[in-house]
């Protein structure tokens, strides 16, 4: 029996494969009845063993579409509910080895996913690298990133509640991983898509300074930060949404977590293009954010924090799966999805110089192309760029892709996450991640535990400090760079 002693009781865990796993621990009080849509509050400790084996709920989420729910399978919760705010503890033994700590922010367009899902076991990389990782639970979509503070003040919610989230899970970390082998001192906080966000987001909170050592953000940067008036813009139309006024603001503690679920859903189709990106998402709210994350981050407010940052070469290949609009786009109709995004002048601007950086490539590779830079690229460099003056930064342009879809995904989004875990082996998966997958896996892993271990990505000189270009992982791919290299005059404006 293995029982570990923390500050609010003792937990039992269990042992498979050489590592100790601990799960569905409470960070936070859950966030039921009067703690809905406030900031979480510290869990109620317990008397006894409490059983550690089996991971807690994810948040309240509708299940994904995307390929027919296979990543919802892959990165989501195998049970929801509002009470979510826990987490999971995989270590190689609970002594006082203190070691390095790896803390997990899932990704999902803050709408989706769990720290528990398939993809994310840390055992492996536990195992590896000897080092203690953390993944865990936050709150999604409406029920974490409603702000209603300049819309519905007498309220009396809180905003941000899904980095108010993340933020207590790392501080019961500071209070708790020495028990677990860990070393609080050394902390690395890592994420992908959302969660490279919600890292991004994370170095621009000034109550995040101390917990975390160093920070890792896969495929998302410090970009999707809503301003004030843009968070109070989304709070309207989710309140028209349920039939309520600003002023009936307070019965949003009484909804059916459904019918909050369809409310957004519906602001999510009417505002994601006007918004250019997630309604759902951390916004300056004056307290947790008093500024936009990459304005406090230029400013210093990570200063020694090392971070390492980079995106996958064909981001955007996933999405387009799901577009089936994209097959039939020529000419005429990718100027038009320009000119939705873009004004005349800039649309035209983009649709030419894309012609011309990559002019064997069709208009949907083209659009791929544009979404993948102006989402997850170009904001990847100006973190690298803002956190460089103050801390060592690297950045990497991951491109190792499946060799049997290699045409069709190319190098997409979220292909390099069960490599980092080394859980591309899971039968769901066993398929897809052929032909040169293992080497893949673990010259990400190397990379990621050295910079864990020691603020670095490796031990010699094979990484440059940023900024500058990216190193290239897991394949050398110069045609990405070379043809982002040409759309750069796009950058001076707001089109990327």
């Amino acid at each position: 029996m293995h029982v570990v002693e923390t500050r609010s009781g003792r937990l039992r865990g269990t042992e498979r494969r050489g590592v100790l796993a601990f799960r569905g621990i409470p960070y936070a009080a859950p966030p039921l009845g009067r703690l809905r849509f406030r900031a979480p509050e510290p869990p109620a400790p317990w008397a006894g063993v409490r059983d550690a084996s089996a991971s807690g709920s994810g948040a309240p989420q509708r299940g994904g579409t995307l390929l027919g729910g296979a990543v919802a399978r892959l990165a989501g919760p195998a049970a929801t509910s509002e009470d979510c705010l826990t987490l999971d503890v995989v270590t190689p033994a609970a002594d006082g080895a203190r070691r390095p700590v790896l803390v997990w922010i899932h990704g999902g367009a803050f709408v989706m996913g769990a720290g528990s899902g398939i993809v994310y076991g840390g055992g492996r990389l536990a195992h590896r690298g000897d080092v203690v990782v953390v993944t865990l639970n936050y709150r999604l979509g409406a029920l974490g990133y409603l702000a209603l503070g300049d819309v519905a003040p007498a309220a009396g919610f809180d905003a941000n509640l899904g980095l108010r989230d993340q933020l207590a899970a790392l501080e019961w970390v500071q209070a708790n991983i020495a028990a677990f082998g860990g070393d609080p001192a050394n902390v690395t906080v890592f994420g992908e898509s959302a969660g490279g966000m919600s890292v991004g987001a994370l170095l621009g909170v000034p109550r995040a300074r101390g917990l975390f050592a160093r920070a890792i953000a896969q495929s998302g940067a410090a970009d999707h930060c809503s301003t004030r008036e843009e968070a109070a813009r989304v709070a309207r139309t989710f309140l028209a949404a349920l039939g309520l006024a600003p002023g009936d603001a307070a019965k949003l503690a009484e909804v059916p977590a459904g019918a909050l679920l369809a409310a957004q859903a519906s602001t999510m189709m009417q505002l994601a293009i006007s918004l250019r990106g997630l309604p759902f998402q951390p916004a300056v709210d004056g307290d947790v954010l008093p500024a936009p994350a990459r304005d406090a981050i230029a400013a210093g407010n990570a200063s020694g924090v090392p971070l390492l940052v980079g995106t996958n070469r064909d981001e955007w290949n996933l999405f387009l799966l799901g577009d089936p609009k994209a097959r039939a786009l020529d000419e005429t109709s990718l100027r038009r999805r320009f000119e939705r995004w873009l004004a005349p002048d800039a649309a035209e601007r983009a649709h030419a110089l894309y012609r011309e950086a990559l002019p064997r490539a069709s208009p949907r590779a083209r659009w791929g192309a544009y979404q993948t830079h102006r989402v997850f690229l170009a904001p990847a460099e100006r973190l690298a760029a803002a956190q460089a003056k103050h801390s060592p930064t690297w950045s990497y342009l991951f491109s190792w892709s499946p060799p049997l879809v290699r045409r069709r995904i190319g190098a997409c989004h979220a292909l390099e996450v069960p490599l980092v875990f080394g859980t591309f082996s899971h039968p769901l998966l066993r398929g897809l991640y052929l032909g040169g997958a293992r080497e893949a896996s673990r010259e990400l892993q190397r990379a990621w535990l050295a910079f864990a271990r020691d603020g670095r990505p490796a031990a010699d000189a094979d990484w440059a400090p940023a900024p500058g270009a990216p190193q290239r992982l897991c394949a050398d791919d110069r045609g990405a760079l070379a043809a982002f290299e040409r759309v750069r005059p796009l950058w001076g404006g707001d089109v990327l």
